[in-house]
């Protein structure tokens, strides 16, 4: 067989992408290999939503070009957002690359990389993102391990936040019908998932093109499969309704756990931003999430720096981290992106003021995260055990309904023995900073 070597960088909604791209080339002949000195193709899935991406990208894709130096024969394909966004600057940037991909030709691959011929080069196939979906037809090659997965249930954004690209790279929100997602969980539960988590540029935007919604795409998935837990990954914050609320306090299935990235807490800056909701909105949000789900976990991620921002605006977004106790939070310190409306916004926070403040918010939530997990010593939790400690082999690593895979913290399990799959209850023993200790009772 033919070997390709692939690296997917990005989000998990990238990742469902390369997945799918492998699926249809190995239908085609190829077969996956780690080492990119062995493969004769080498296939980059790219992200270029934020200029750290970008940067990581053009990396990625220099150091496969060194490998290809030494064997002319490889041929290297780059893909994904940062072609959308920057398709012909990189044609003209990176001669080493055999052919440049859009999203929208994606599943084009077997059939663009077989017409390669070695004096082409450069090729770039573009156009503009369309109705296009992706299906449960497609062949997909899972790359997480067997017993988790997302579940991604639309495509595109038609939220216009000021600091975004999605919306030009990805294209206007397209849901995907819930009977095609539907059939998909189902070959996912039939090869073993027990973690299905839905993700979405927005969440609960889903099913707004199609007279349907979030909730009831849930309840179909609760009737349609018995995958024992469902995750609920990037929500807008001012959509998210008492229905779907209410939904999880019925069905243990959907986890007590919320991705709702607010950006900010300021109204001022929220205003700027293009968000459709203020300080005030938010909490009450966070006080209806805690009457109707007492015990939901709260994930969030927030931007500090952005034009304009204030110490005063800074000192609100302390305050209310104070006030809520989130259980994890993800900070970043704004950049302008090229062709978002901020980046012509003035006046600029300047990078060692964003850096202070990022360190402000950080401590503080490293605190917060830690005295949130210690509510946790001494109950029974379930847990999904996700196998050996990649700290060390005399321990297993897991997770509770309260953290997510590859981006909260995890549980460390020192007594009892399972396998890689298996949902256990433990006893938590011990809570650090992001990760829990404990043993199996059952």
């Amino acid at each position: 067989m033919k070997r390709l070597h692939l690296t997917s960088l990005g989000c998990a909604k990238n990742l469902v992408d390369s997945e799918l791209m492998l699926g249809s080339l190995e239908l085609s002949g190829w077969r996956a290999v780690e080492d990119p000195a062995e493969a004769e193709l080498l296939l980059v899935n790219t992200c270029g939503f934020i200029r750290p991406a970008v940067e990581e990208a053009v990396d990625e894709i220099l150091r496969l070009a060194e490998c290809k130096q030494a064997d002319p024969a490889k041929k290297l394909v780059v893909t994904g957002c940062l072609v959308q966004r920057y398709g012909k600057d990189l044609q003209n940037e990176l001669p080493e690359v055999d052919l440049f991909v859009g999203i929208d030709d994606q599943q084009r691959l077997p059939e663009l990389i077989s017409e390669l011929t070695g004096g082409e080069g450069g090729r770039l196939i573009l156009h503009q993102p369309s109705c296009g979906l992706i299906s449960s037809a497609m062949p997909r090659r899972l790359s997480t391990p067997p017993f988790r997965s997302w579940l991604k249930i639309t495509e595109g954004c038609d939220n216009r936040c000021t600091y975004c690209m999605i919306p030009a790279i990805r294209g206007k929100l397209r849901s995907r019908p819930a009977a095609d997602l539907v059939i998909e969980a189902r070959a996912l539960e039939q090869a073993g998932v027990k973690e299905l988590s839905l993700i979405a540029q927005d969440l609960t935007a889903y099913g707004s093109d199609l007279g349907s919604s979030l909730p009831v795409l849930l309840r179909q998935l609760l009737q349609e499969t018995e995958i024992p837990w469902l995750r609920l990954l990037y929500l807008y914050p001012a959509s998210v309704t008492d229905e779907l609320l209410d939904l999880m306090a019925e069905q243990p299935r959907i986890l007590p756990y919320l991705d709702i990235p607010f950006q900010h807490v300021s109204s001022a800056v929220l205003q700027r931003m293009n968000r459709r909701y203020g300080s005030k909105e938010l909490d009450r949000l966070i006080a209806r999430i805690s009457r109707r789900v007492p015990d939901c976990a709260l994930r969030t991620t927030l931007m500090v720096g952005f034009p304009g921002e204030t110490e005063d605006d800074v000192q609100e977004l302390l305050d209310c981290l104070q006030s809520w106790q989130l259980d994890h939070v993800g900070v970043f310190p704004y950049e302008d992106e090229e062709g978002a409306p901020a980046a012509e916004f003035q006046p600029k926070v300047p990078d060692e003021v964003k850096q202070e403040r990022f360190a402000r918010v950080m401590e503080l939530q490293a605190q917060i995260s830690q005295q949130r997990l210690r509510r946790l010593v001494g109950r029974e939790e379930d847990v999904l055990v996700e196998g050996v400690s990649q700290e060390t082999e005399l321990l297993l690593e897991g997770r509770t309904r309260f953290q997510a895979p590859e981006i909260d913290g995890c549980v460390y399990i020192n007594e009892g023995e399972a396998s890689p799959g298996d949902i256990v209850r433990v006893r938590i023993a011990e809570a650090h900073i992001y990760d829990l200790v404990g043993g199996i009772i059952s």
